[in-house]
């Protein structure tokens, strides 16, 4: 399967129709998926995407093992080839090889776009099981681990085999920014050897460099999220205006078919009281071509960055007003104490 990419919000249902009730993900995994996305978030490259392994038991689905996707800049490797061959050596050293899905880093909740949609649905359609797994690292940059798998709902599915994103086809599917993914529950498993050696190393931590976990410096994780969101309604704001030209060119177009219609009935009345034949009736669909509906796909996507940002700034709201209750507390029992 080619290399996949994507960027842009996530959306949730009640509905969850999937085979799969949660996924379960290997320390391992994990923490291959946060060096790589890490590695490339310092470089200043694009985002970091690659391919997880793993086998379904029952209604679960086991991430053991990933690999990265190549640089777009080596041109010369074959991504399918490439990802075979890594599949193929994995299995002669007995690891995992059984593709189950992709993943891919995102900055604070932005990755849902219509690369993302049309990968995930390639994916899905092969491996029925597939996921794709959202590690956010500007969101765990600030102390909140944050990675999430999520899964086209049938809904989504159904929209893209139709082909179709028309008002009246969306509609219809009952499809929209808050059905297009559902997210399925991650659990980190660790064995007992690493977790043995995790609580080693939380030890040998000076407590002077742990994770400042009072840190009040928001201002600028806030300023950047509202940037984020006023330039998705900006965009969303330029479709709107497309549509509403849209809806007006078909009133314009409506109209003038009236009066073509009205003119051509009273140039048949007046022939006919001279006893001259009708004029032979027109093809309207040929006269007044149909005006072509603007997709609504990408609106619906840029609705659901902004729903996703949305989120993210109110819960990054709500945890740093903690945080000031909490310093405001402690600052008034450190002044009590000192009078």
């Amino acid at each position: 399967m080619s290399k996949m990419a994507g960027r842009g919000g996530s959306s949730r249902i009640v509905e969850n129709d999937t085979p799969i009730a949660y996924v379960q993900m290997d320390g391992l995994a994990m923490m291959k998926i946060i060096k790589h996305c890490h590695e490339e978030s310092a470089g200043n490259l694009k985002m970091a995407q690659g391919a997880l392994l793993g086998l379904v038991v029952k209604n679960r689905l086991e991430i053991t093992n990933c690999f990265a996707f190549p640089k777009n800049s080596d041109e010369s490797m074959d991504e399918e080839e490439y990802q075979l061959n890594m599949m193929r050596r994995l299995r002669r050293v007995n690891v995992d090889h059984f593709h189950v899905g992709w993943y891919q880093s995102s900055d604070v909740g932005n990755f849902l776009n219509l690369s993302l949609l049309e990968s995930q649905f390639h994916y899905q359609t092969s491996i029925d099981e597939s996921v794709v797994v959202i590690y956010d690292t500007a969101k765990t940059a600030r102390g909140f681990l944050t990675c999430k798998a999520y899964r086209l709902t049938p809904q989504a599915i159904n929209m893209y085999k139709e082909g179709e994103f028309t008002p009246e086809a969306l509609r219809n599917l009952k499809v929209g920014f808050e059905s297009l993914f559902v997210e399925v529950p991650v659990v980190v498993k660790n064995s007992l050897l690493t977790n043995i050696m995790l609580t080693e190393i939380d030890e040998m931590v000076p407590e002077d460099e742990g994770t400042k976990f009072l840190d009040l410096g928001t201002a600028s994780v806030l300023e950047g999220q509202l940037r984020s969101m006023m330039d998705r309604v900006d965009e969303l704001n330029q479709e709107a205006i497309k549509f509403n030209r849209f809806q007006v060119q078909v009133i314009r177009q409506q109209q003038d078919k009236h009066r073509f219609t009205l003119k051509r009935a009273q140039e048949n009345a007046a022939r006919s009281a001279k006893g001259e034949p009708p004029l032979p009736e027109e093809d309207l669909s040929k006269l007044f071509r149909p005006i072509p509906v603007p997709p609504r796909l990408n609106p619906m996507i840029i609705a659901g960055q902004i729903s996703t940002y949305s989120q993210h700034i109110s819960q990054f709201c709500s945890q740093s007003l903690a945080k000031l209750y909490i310093t405001q507390s402690l600052q008034q029992a450190k002044e009590s104490a000192n009078n």
